[in-house]
């Protein structure tokens, strides 16, 4: 047994993905059409930079954060379908699958009791 404090690997992995995934997901809603039109203005502003590269360097960042979302999305995913896994629950997908084969197998009793 897990004593208070003491959260288990896989506690800790699903709480550290679940965290990912909410701070890439707002990582990415945050960073609108407008803020990257922004951020642009700004590395422009500085004089650093031209336009085209401050939109190569804007686009690349977003580019990669959208990636890393999908990606932390993908592993949260995995992670909850293991742990569901391992808890003996089952997807609504398999739930379903199941609901439909009861039916059919009642379907079949019903039409061997008539004969």
């Amino acid at each position: 047994m897990v004593e208070p404090g003491n959260d288990s690997d896989s506690d800790r992995s699903l709480r550290s993905t679940a965290e990912e995934l909410f701070l890439a997901g707002v990582g990415v809603v945050a960073l609108t059409k407008e803020r990257s039109e922004e951020l642009v203005d700004e590395l422009v502003g500085r004089g650093k930079v031209s336009r085209e590269e401050a939109r190569t360097i804007v686009d690349d960042v977003v580019g990669r954060w959208r990636g890393e979302a999908l990606r932390v999305g993908e592993r949260a995913s995995a992670t909850f379908s293991g742990l569901f896994r391992e808890l003996g629950l089952v997807t609504r997908r398999e739930y379903e699958e199941l609901e439909l084969r009861l039916a059919q197998l009642e379907h079949r009793l019903r039409l061997v009791e008539k004969d």
